[in-house]
C-alpha cells in the first residue's frame, strides 16, 4: 500500500504545472524561446533597466516584459486597437496562461468573444500550434525577473 501511495504522490507531483517566477506555466520555457522567434518581427522584451532580453528593436507590437500576470492590454505608451482597449477595461482580464494561449492563437476571435464587440485586433499573426503558445507563455514568464508586472 505504501508503494502505491508513493507512486500516486510522484505522479501527482509531475502533473502540477511548473512555476516560472511565480506565474503558473505548464510549458517549456526553453522550447518557448525557440518558438518566440516567430514573434520578434513585431515584439521585443526589454526589462525595466532597458536591457533587451528577447527580440530586436521591434515597435509594431508592445514590449512583452512584465505582461504575464498583469492586466490585459496595459503596456504603457502602446496604442491598442479599440477592441483591445475594451478588453483592457475589463477588471478581471489578467494575462494568465488561460488568457494568453487562446489570444495569441486567434487575437481578434479571442477579443470578440471576451468583449462581445465586433472590432479587430491589431495583432494579425496567429501562433498556429497550441504547444508553441503554451511554451511562449512559459518563456515570457521566465523573463519576468521577480515575477511582478
Amino acid at each position: 500500500m505504501f508503494r502505491t501511495l508513493a507512486i500516486a504522490a510522484t505522479t501527482a507531483t509531475l502533473a502540477v504545472p511548473a512555476f516560472a517566477d511565480g506565474h503558473a506555466a505548464s510549458g517549456d520555457a526553453e522550447a518557448g524561446e525557440a518558438a518566440f522567434r516567430q514573434c520578434i518581427s513585431c515584439h521585443v522584451v526589454v526589462d525595466d533597466a532597458g536591457e533587451t532580453l528577447a527580440g530586436r528593436a521591434a515597435k509594431t507590437g508592445p514590449n512583452l516584459y512584465g505582461i504575464i500576470g498583469g492586466k490585459f492590454g496595459m503596456v504603457e505608451d502602446f496604442r491598442y486597437s479599440d477592441i483591445n482597449q475594451l478588453a483592457a477595461s475589463m477588471e478581471d482580464l489578467i494575462v494568465t496562461e488561460e488568457v494568453f494561449v487562446p489570444y495569441v492563437q486567434d487575437p481578434t476571435g479571442y477579443l470578440r468573444e471576451a468583449t462581445g464587440d465586433n472590432g479587430r485586433s491589431k495583432m494579425t499573426y496567429k501562433v498556429r500550434k497550441e504547444e508553441d503558445a503554451i511554451n511562449i507563455y512559459a518563456y515570457l514568464a521566465s523573463l519576468q525577473g521577480d515575477g511582478e508586472s
